[in-house]
């Protein structure tokens, strides 16, 4: 399902009331752990969080008029899904993010390459979620993302 927001605000209050409460929790526990220069706003139709051009001025390689994104959630038809490029692409991030979640959770994980599926709401581990937002700083962002984009 993708909405068309203008700010984190707008996506929520377009999202089914039943998840609304849900998704200003999640979005509040990433905000409260997330490292200084990222910022919050709207990207690819989803509440995400980015390197803004006045820290990183290429931005996106793939479109350099769009930020460099990190990570992201958004309201899916059957989830709520947690988009973190972190795990993707720092293998020891998400080994540790897959060795946590049992003990955060007493649902099996529904993972992806940088996706996290949350079936049952009541069932988000957002003290896990605030734990993984704090893992990796901008700047180590950056870095593994210049090292990934000069390999290829």
């Amino acid at each position: 399902m993708q909405y068309d927001a203008t700010s984190p605000e707008d996506y929520i209050s377009q999202v089914p009331e039943e998840r609304q409460a849900t998704l200003e929790k999640l979005r509040n526990i990433i905000n409260t752990n997330l490292p200084k220069g990222f910022e919050e706003g709207i990207i690819y139709k989803m509440i995400g969080y980015y390197v803004p051009h006045s820290v990183y001025p290429d931005g996106y390689h793939c479109d350099p008029k769009i930020p460099l994104p990190f990570m992201s959630f958004a309201s899916q038809k059957n989830s709520v899904n947690l988009y973190h490029s972190g795990i993707y692409a720092k293998k020891e991030l998400h080994d540790w993010f897959v060795n946590e979640y049992p003990k955060h959770s007493k649902r099996k994980l529904d993972m992806g390459k940088s996706c996290i599926r949350f079936k049952k709401l009541d069932d988000i581990p957002f003290d896990l979620i605030g734990e993984l937002t704090r893992k990796m700083t901008c700047e180590e962002w950056i870095e593994i993302y210049e090292s990934a984009i000069k390999k290829n």
